[in-house]
């Protein structure tokens, strides 16, 4: 029967009936699919999300006509069923219907014990949460004819009225308050913060109780047939005679489900219905293709199943899921890559804090680089570098970190900062490193003179304490709380080649050191996209010639110096083409001011004079000659090249010296070189001339003939404008995402955190845009230089090598604009891959018109 009056629409569950999730919810769906697989589900009735609106708005509801759906003494439980499960909803209402005569009744059939607990506990619920009565006033009372007496007065002394015998007032009463729970703000807010619309509406399920009271074999219990961390196949649950509703979950007293050396079990105390438990759970795997928790209730010995919902699991768990349904023959291959979620993935490559353990957390920032690391506090580069030599791990706090402090964090095993943002250099060099950081923990009182720290709770921490910094919770923890290992297993490697068998756009990595591209070959990166040789100089015996050759006074001092360089940046390319094996190398020629290379204090400027066995005033005044007032729109990038083209004959010298090399070793590779902070076709040609005459002279002196390709970092909005005449001199463009953004916004992404929360909660921005890329206005310079260049040479490479070129928004961009690939950190190669995947099955799912 379905009755259809417009606000008291109703529909008993069947396996024909009209059910959808988007009018009746998800819980409704799923229990219409336990009935179609025969599993034992009470008689329910599902009220649409319209008539639950209705009933929220004061439209009466016909709760005679439900419960005429459940026999002449009808006892019911109320479930909300949103239309999708993580939104919530109000707690589940048992044992509606239930007054004087039926607990007479029930006292007849289950027993005096049972039925005064079932009663207690209904005027308990429905006095706290229907008629909104203080807890406080039913706590102590304890199950037996006197704790049901006393519930009663304490009703009725605070509402004025008896309690409701009336079954059909009763479930009014539930549906009614159940219905505005949902429509209140807060409820509102809430499921909204977790992806709901705001219309997003409320479906109701009324189902039989099942009593898990009584004689012979009768309790509750949840069973589930994964390890929800792991994902590994494992029965799991617990089992509560003489329980109803999830109290198995909650009881000291439940006992296990499979056979266990600790205590008993349900399979050894009904091995029948343990192994209809087990047919159900498979049944639920095979035909609604899912892991599924099972909510049962055994009643004098007959199993009935009041609910199933799909397993909550860790980003580890849902992968193995995936993979095993996929293998199995459950789902297809390209389902089991949609449904990992990308981000997901990089709590996968690192360590992370064991969930199922206590956390005391000390301070919370923002969550810049994923995984989870324990060491002592140390405050200073210096120290992470002494503690890294000793074999002890450590966690640098810093207010925030400068380029000098990248030694400091590669000796590391994590980062935690005052200040910063997700762009800040921190968080940049933790993601490319592949370390747990943690930024703009505001909340925390630093003081680096006696080295210590104090947590907003006034606790006090000094260098050499241990704590913990997750960086993908991005919280900081006292003390060593137990860890997971990455899982980075055969799961892992199977779905994502599954995913590179779908996707369209390449994947590379930038990396700039040997062990960053081992990673990038770990996580099958296409290649390195993107060499910062910059970072190459700062390793303590090539800052020292760096600095000669910055205090050279002639051309050829400075060539000398750098001859020295020469070796040490051969070897470095040498090891790159090696872990790359032919794969493309990207390496950008040297980009960063000058004065970065020198010491910033009057003690490091003195040990630098003595370095150099020159006076101290003479490095004093040469430092400050190359102080800038604007140094990352100054002296850097392609300008260094056209006025100190030493340093980039000496790069470009040992590229081709190492290409050489490899190829003699029988494994040839073509290096890209790349100039960057371009902004005039002229700049390249100069360059380009320097560097080809360079190619020239490798290859005659090494008699090995070996090819290059020459591009450009486009980072400048006048280099994407120009990009037509640019490409005339190049074979690749590259868009360094970072510095557009900057000089497109007028921004600095080291400061703009101070106000950038503000413009992102006012509405000036959508994102952070050195968060998440701006298609709009950065994007619209993207489409732009792209259209020109290849309207100027049609086998143009296109790529992004940003910080935003792991981000499914870059993907997506680049993918409609037709770029060759997306270069990213290392550890962001697996997220990249999938997020390509998702992207170019959902076109295929939903095709372009025309």
């Amino acid at each position: 029967m379905q009755k259809h009056d417009s606000f008291d629409d109703f529909t008993p569950l069947t396996p024909t009936a009209a059910i959808a999730p988007a009018t009746h919810g998800w819980r409704a769906k799923c229990l219409q699919r336990l009935i179609r697989l025969d599993l034992p589900v009470p008689a329910t009735v599902a009220l649409p999300a319209s008539t639950v609106r209705a009933i929220a708005a004061g439209h009466p509801v016909d709760a005679e006509g439900i419960l005429a759906h459940f026999g002449p003494a009808p006892l019911v439980s109320v479930r909300p069923s949103p239309e999708n499960p993580d939104w919530g909803g109000p707690s589940t209402i048992l044992n509606v219907g239930l007054g004087p005569a039926l607990h007479a009744r029930l006292s007849e059939t289950l027993g005096p014990e049972a039925a005064d607990t079932l009663f207690l506990r209904f005027i308990q619920g429905y006095a706290i949460h229907v008629a909104r009565l203080d807890p406080d006033l039913f706590d102590g009372l304890t199950p037996g004819p006197e704790g049901v007496r006393a519930a009663l007065r304490a009703y009725e002394q605070e509402t004025d009225e008896p309690f409701p015998e009336d079954p059909a007032r009763q479930l009014a009463e539930v549906l009614r308050t159940m219905a505005r729970a949902w429509e209140g703000t807060t409820a509102r807010l809430l499921r909204q913060a977790k992806g709901a619309p705001p219309e997003a509406g409320l479906g109701l399920v009324v189902q039989a109780m099942a009593q898990g009271f009584g004689p012979g074999c009768s309790g509750s219990g949840v069973i589930q047939f994964v390890d929800p961390v792991t994902g590994l196949h494992r029965v799991t649950g617990r089992y509560l005679g003489q329980s109803q509703g999830r109290d198995a979950l909650r009881h000291r007293g439940a006992i296990y489900l499979t056979r266990d050396p600790r205590g008993p079990s349900l399979e050894e105390l009904s091995p029948d219905i343990f192994a209809d438990l087990l047919r159900h759970g498979e049944v639920c795997r095979r035909r609604l293709r899912e892991e599924m928790q099972i909510e049962f209730t055994i009643e004098n010995g007959a199993l009935r199943v009041l609910d199933a919902v799909k397993v909550q699991r860790s980003s580890r768990a849902a992968l193995r899921i995936a993979v095993s349904l996929a293998e199995d023959g459950v789902i297809t291959r390209d389902e089991a890559v949609l449904r990992v979620e990308p981000r997901a993935l990089s709590e996968l490559l690192h360590n992370q804090v064991d969930p199922r353990m206590p956390r005391d957390r000390i301070a919370r920032g923002i969550a810049a680089s994923p995984g989870a690391a324990t060491g002592r506090i140390v405050f200073s580069s210096a120290a992470a570098q002494a503690s890294a030599s000793r074999g002890e791990p450590c966690i640098l706090v810093r207010r925030e970190t400068a380029p000098e402090d990248i030694r400091g964090m590669h000796s590391a095993a994590a980062v935690l900062t005052e200040r910063g943002g997700m762009t800040s250099h921190a968080a940049v060099i933790a993601r490319g490193l592949g370390l747990p950081c943690v930024v703009g923990a505001s909340d925390l009182r630093l003081d680096t003179r006696d080295r210590k720290f104090v947590t907003a709770d006034g606790r006090t921490f000094r260098e050499g304490d241990i704590i913990t910094v997750d960086g993908t919770a991005g919280e900081a923890l006292s003390g060593a709380p137990e860890m997971l290992p990455p899982a980075l297993d055969e799961t892992f490697h199977r779905l994502l080649s599954w995913a590179d068998a779908v996707r369209d756009i390449g994947i590379r990595a930038n990396a700039d050191t040997p062990a960053d591209a081992q990673t990038a070959r770990d996580f099958a990166a296409e290649g390195i996209g993107l060499c910062r040789t910059e970072h190459m100089f700062f390793d303590e015996d090539r800052l020292v010639v760096m600095r000669e050759m910055i205090f050279a006074d002639t051309s050829k001092d400075r060539a000398a110096a750098l001859a020295r360089l020469l070796p040490m940046q051969r070897d470095d390319f040498a090891q790159l083409f090696d872990i790359m094996h032919g794969l493309p190398v990207c390496i950008r020629l040297f980009d960063p001011p000058l004065h970065e290379f020198l010491p910033h204090s009057r003690e490091g400027l003195r040990e630098l004079a003595e370095a150099l066995d020159r006076p101290l005033s003479e490095v004093t005044r040469r430092a400050e000659a190359l102080a800038e007032f604007n140094p990352m729109l100054g002296m850097r990038g392609v300008r260094l090249g056209v006025v100190l083209p030493e340093i980039y004959d000496m790069q470009a010298r040992a590229i081709f010296e190492a290409t050489a090399e490899t190829a003699r070793r029988g494994d040839p590779v073509v290096p890209e070189v790349m100039i960057p902070l371009v902004s005039a076709r002229r700049e390249v040609e100069l360059v380009k001339t320097r560097i080809d005459a360079v190619a020239a002279a490798v290859r005659v002196k090494s008699g090995v003939d070996f090819d290059y390709r020459l591009g450009v970092m486009v980072e400048t909005p006048r280099a994407a404008l120009r990009a037509g005449e640019i490409a005339q001199h190049a074979a690749f463009l590259s868009f360094g995402t970072n510095d557009l953004t900057q000089m497109t916004y007028g921004l600095s992404r080291d400061d703009a955190g101070r106000f950038m929360n503000t413009y992102v909660n006012e509405g000036v921005f959508p994102e952070d845009p050195f968060h998440v890329l701006d298609v709009d206005g950065v994007g619209e310079l993207l489409h732009i230089g792209a259209a020109r260049g290849r309207a100027t040479r049609g086998d143009l490479t296109l790529s992004i090598c940003g910080e935003h070129g792991g981000n499914p928004e870059s993907i997506a961009f680049c993918r409609r604009e037709n770029f060759d690939y997306v270069s990213c950190s290392p550890y962001r190669v697996p997220q990249a891959r999938l997020v390509a995947a998702h992207l170019a099955l959902q076109d295929r799912r939903n095709p372009a018109p025309g």
